[in-house]
C-alpha cells in the first residue's frame, strides 16, 4: 500500500508506480484532521510526514527515497527511470534529481503553501513570502531553459525520474496566477507539457486536489 498526501504533492510516490505498471493500493491520509500525527501512522513515519510506502515488510518514508526505490526495483518491468545500464546517464539522472530537491523545490513549494495551502487551513498568504520565491524560481528556470534548448529532457534525451519529481509541484503551481514563469519560456513549457502529458500523469491528476474531506 502507499500512503500519500491527499493535498500537497500527491503523486511523488504514486507516478513511478503508475510509469511501472504494477499494481498498487492508495490510502489517503486525512492531514487536516491530524491523523498523520496519530500513533498509527507514526509508526510508520516517526516524524508524521507524509507520505509513506509499504511494500511488504518494507515500510519507506520520504518522498525522493520512495520514489528511487520503485524506480529501482521495477527497472525491468517500466519506463528504466534511473538509466541504469548507462552509469553516465545515470549518474545525470542523479545531477537532476538533486537540482529539483535542492533548488527547484526549495524555491516551488514555499509558493505553493502560501497561495493554497495556507488560506485552506485559514491562514493569510504571506506576499512577500511569495515574492521572494518567484525571484528564486524564476532564476532556477533560467537554468532550466538553458538546458531544455540543449536536451529534450533535463538529463539529456530520455525521460526520467529527474523529470518525474517535478510533476506535483509544478501541477499545482500552474493553477496559480505566476503560471507565465513556466510559460513565458518556450523551452521549459514544451518540456512541462510533454511530461503532464504523460499516461501516468493523467491517471493520477483527477485526484491532485486540495480541500477535499476537510
Amino acid at each position: 500500500a502507499i500512503m500519500d498526501r491527499n493535498c500537497v504533492i500527491l503523486g511523488d510516490g504514486k507516478a513511478p508506480l503508475e510509469a511501472s505498471g504494477v499494481d498498487f493500493e492508495l490510502v489517503p491520509v486525512d492531514l487536516f484532521n491530524g491523523e498523520h500525527k496519530q500513533p498509527p501512522f507514526l509508526s510508520k513515519n516517526p516524524f508524521g510526514q507524509i507520505p509513506v510506502l509499504e511494500d511488504g515488510d518494507l515500510t519507506l518514508f520520504e518522498s525522493r527515497a520512495i520514489t528511487a526505490y520503485v524506480a529501482e526495483k521495477f527497472k525491468e518491468t517500466g519506463t528504466d527511470l534511473i538509466k541504469h545500464n548507462n552509469p553516465k546517464e545515470a549518474a545525470l539522472v542523479k545531477v537532476w534529481v538533486e537540482v529539483e530537491s535542492q533548488n527547484f523545490n526549495s524555491a516551488i513549494s514555499p509558493i505553493v503553501f502560501e497561495h493554497i495551502v495556507g488560506p485552506i487551513m485559514g491562514k493569510t498568504a504571506d506576499q512577500a513570502v511569495i515574492d521572494a520565491n518567484l525571484e528564486k524560481l524564476g532564476k532556477v528556470l533560467d537554468v532550466y531553459e538553458s538546458k531544455l534548448s540543449i536536451t529534450k529532457y533535463l538529463a539529456g534525451d530520455f525521460y526520467s525520474l529527474a523529470d518525474l519529481h517535478h510533476f506535483p509541484y509544478t501541477h499545482y503551481f500552474m493553477t496559480t496566477p505566476w503560471a507565465s514563469l513556466i510559460n513565458d519560456r518556450p523551452h521549459v513549457k514544451a518540456w512541462w507539457e510533454d511530461i503532464s502529458s504523460r499516461p501516468a500523469f493523467k491517471k493520477i491528476v483527477g485526484a491532485m486536489t486540495f480541500g477535499e474531506g476537510k
